[in-house]
């Protein structure tokens, strides 16, 4: 039987992925934290990859931070010498280091899938987001940029595909949701599933790090993440992929869905 690992298995996406690759019946490893694996410690991921043959990696924080390229590279080939065949790597759509990672995946050996992604639509209710949300004001440095924010479960049905399928190999699955939206228009849809206002505040990059370092962030994921955030909400991802429908044979959730079905705190 293959045995599957997912790298951030207790994430957003990769819990999604482990419960999918679970449900067919397939023997599934998480590796995160919790679990001893720690992407600073080269020594915790040699039992990881212990008589596995298919991975999926994520990596945390994000596989667009600058540490992120040289580590999955590492990991990759170290895979590929415990006898992993199959990689499939998420990556954020439009980060110029995520692209490193991407390059670095593809260089190691095995057989390697990357499925790129717009922004998460679960970021507003499962991540740094959540809680402003809840509260009814949050602040993000996007201005007036439209982002075709992407379902988390779609994301994870596109990676399980390309785990447990062939014909993946060596192709870059880049998928968004199917419309684009404002960040002011996304806090309008939230606003008319939970029933009250939610507001978007446009702010600078170096305005969204302090933030986040006065809600208690570390300055060193505050900074970073804010970079890459400046980055890719500069207009480069204002379109719409078919990546969900080519792989899946239907089209993505809309984000209109999403907020009328979350959880939201």
């Amino acid at each position: 039987m293959t045995n599957f690992l997912v790298i951030g298995g207790t994430g957003k996406t990769g819990r999604r992925v482990a419960d999918r690759l679970r449900a067919r019946g397939e023997q599934v490893r998480i590796a995160a934290r919790s679990t001893g694996f720690d992407w600073d410690e080269q020594g915790t991921w040699e039992p990881a990859l212990k008589d596995v043959t298919t991975a999926y990696v994520t990596y945390a924080p994000d596989a667009g931070f600058p540490d992120a390229a040289p580590k999955i590279g590492a990991l990759a080939r170290q895979a590929g010498e415990q006898g992993v065949r199959r990689l499939v790597l998420l990556t954020g759509r439009g980060e110029e280091g995520a692209r490193r990672s991407e390059e670095a995946i593809q260089d190691a050996g095995p057989e390697w899938t990357v499925v790129r992604a717009s922004l998460f639509a679960q970021n507003f209710n499962e991540d740094f987001l959540a809680e402003s949300v809840v509260a009814g004001e949050f602040a993000f440095p996007a201005g007036e940029v439209s982002e075709p924010f992407i379902d988390a479960d779609d994301i994870a049905d596109v990676a399980t595909k390309a785990l447990t399928e062939d014909g993946h190999a060596g192709l870059v699955h880049e998928i968004t949701g199917p419309r684009l939206l404002t960040f002011a228009e996304a806090a309008a849809e939230i606003s008319a599933a939970l029933g009250r206002r939610v507001r978007y505040v446009p702010v600078s990059a170096a305005e969204f790090a302090a933030g986040l370092v006065a809600a208690g962030v570390e300055p060193e994921f505050a900074g970073p993440l804010s970079e890459l955030l400046a980055g890719v909400l500069d207009g480069r991802n204002e379109s719409v992929t078919d990546g969900v429908r080519r792989v899946l044979g239907r089209p993505p959730r809309d984000f209109a869905d999403f907020a009328r079905t979350a959880h939201w705190g």
